[in-house]
């Protein structure tokens, strides 16, 4: 039997509302057993060709607040409805069950996640694409895509610290 391909992902927007606002950044982490690979997808490299590439072999993919945000998101901008081609757990919900509330960085805190960035939020994440687009800060899109990526390795260290607290 072959271990289960999780893809832990998570997107940074220009702000909350797909109707108006852009992808800047897909974080993907893909985890089979041991071996792992992260993928970013930035700018103009996001689209549901390199989505799909990049999501290749998962079975199931973990997001936090997924189901309300990132998904939607990828469904308006991309055309792809991910929770109908892959398993998808939002690992949200299993942090209510568990009196963990609050955005992912709360949660982290609650649970003991450590992260470097800690003064980076949803809302700085958005002014850092900005300084990029119009200033061609390279360090901006650097810390970006930091952050990004700590938000989607801990989403593997939230998923297993979560099983722990079901055991």
């Amino acid at each position: 039997m072959q271990p289960c391909v999780e893809a832990y992902l998570d997107i940074e927007t220009t702000g909350l509302s797909p109707s108006y606002c852009e992808i800047t950044v897909v974080g993907i982490y893909l985890c089979n057993g041991a071996e792992t690979q992260f993928i970013q997808l930035v700018g103009d490299e996001i689209s549901d060709v390199s989505l799909m590439k990049a999501l290749e072999g998962a079975d199931v993919i973990y997001t936090y607040n997924g189901s309300r945000f990132d998904l939607p998101f990828i469904y308006s901008h991309l055309g792809i409805n991910l929770a109908a081609l892959f398993e998808h757990c939002d690992l949200m919900y299993y942090c209510w069950k568990n009196n963990l509330y609050g955005g992912l960085k709360a949660v982290e805190k609650q649970s003991g996640i450590e992260r470097r960035l800690k003064n980076v939020s949803g809302y700085e994440a958005v002014i850092l694409w900005w300084r990029y687009v119009n200033d061609y800060d390279e360090d901006a899109l650097n810390t970006l895509l930091e952050y990004n990526k700590e938000d989607v390795i801990n989403l593997k260290s939230l998923k297993e610290r979560l099983l722990t607290l079901q055991n």
